[in-house]
């Protein structure tokens, strides 16, 4: 694992996700909704020549939303071919983290929200949780409740 990172803020917390993963950070601007969506998606967004869907990590997280201000960012991360925006509170640091400061997420973390995190990283007084993109990514592309596609049954 890289150790640099892109470091954001959600409902208070701190978060960080490898600066490989990212592809850009943006400010949010002009969400369109999307009819149906699940509640964790706001719509989606034109980047750089792209439209992208825009994932609500509050909501993702099961905070309430807030309304977008003048440090709500849209954290473009790249899958594939397709392009993500993470909607955060605020993106505003880019730094290093030690291999050895980041540790594993313990069981209690683990069994409520261990499937997003990769692990802990404590660097003097600050926490932080760094996050796995694929696996925030991985839960929002279908809606709540719903089964990926090779899982789903078919019925007659």
């Amino acid at each position: 694992m890289k150790d640099n990172y892109i470091v954001f803020s959600v409902a208070g917390t701190t978060y960080a996700l490898p600066s490989q993963e990212v592809a850009h950070v943006e400010l949010v601007e002009n969400v369109t909704a999307v009819p149906n969506a699940p509640s964790y998606i706001d719509g989606v967004v034109f980047s750089r020549g792209a439209v992208v869907p825009a994932l609500n990590l509050r909501a993702r997280f099961g905070f309430s939303k807030a309304s977008y201000d003048a440090r709500t960012r849209l954290i473009i991360v790249q899958r594939g071919s397709r392009s993500v925006g993470m909607v955060v509170d605020s993106a505003r640091e880019f730094m290093r983290i030690p291999p050895d400061a980041v540790q594993p997420p313990s069981e209690g973390l683990n069994a409520l929200s261990g499937r997003y995190l990769r692990g802990v990283a404590t660097l003097g007084d600050r926490m932080i949780l760094v996050l796995d993109a694929e696996q925030v990514l991985n839960i929002g592309e279908f809606p709540e409740g719903a089964d990926a596609p090779e899982t789903r049954q078919e019925t007659r």
